[in-house]
């Protein structure tokens, strides 16, 4: 056996698209961000600039755990989002960029960000 999500450590993509195969808005559930991304396209999802409730958000590559890697989630509105948190091995509830840093700049930047006509 491989443990390919490292016991939840690299969940977000399969969380995101997990609740997205769910709703039929795309083909798969995926272990990584970009085959996710991949998928969003072919299932007819958008690439927009600015976040609405319910779009899937691409965070900036960051090394966690020896690797680097992309994180995924979804935008739920009044500035926060929900994605896996590798730490805690779940889903949470946080600030869409983490926050931000001493001179004003998101901790982490987004991106990409992708709708669906489902979403209104």
């Amino acid at each position: 056996k491989l443990d390919v999500l490292k016991n939840g450590e690299l969940s977000c993509a399969y969380f995101v698209s997990s609740v997205l195969l769910v709703f039929g808005l795309i083909e798969r559930t995926h272990t990584t961000v970009l085959g996710t991304i991949k998928d969003l396209r072919k299932s007819g999802w958008q690439e927009i600039k600015k976040s609405k409730t319910g779009t899937v958000l691409i965070w900036e590559k960051k090394k966690i755990g020896g690797s680097e890697n992309f994180h995924i989630g979804f935008y739920i509105g009044r500035n926060k989002a929900v994605s896996n948190n590798y730490k805690k091995r779940t889903p949470i509830v946080h600030h869409f960029t983490y926050g931000k840093t001493k001179n004003n700049q998101p901790k982490r930047k987004i991106e990409q960000i992708f709708t669906h006509s489902a979403i209104k």
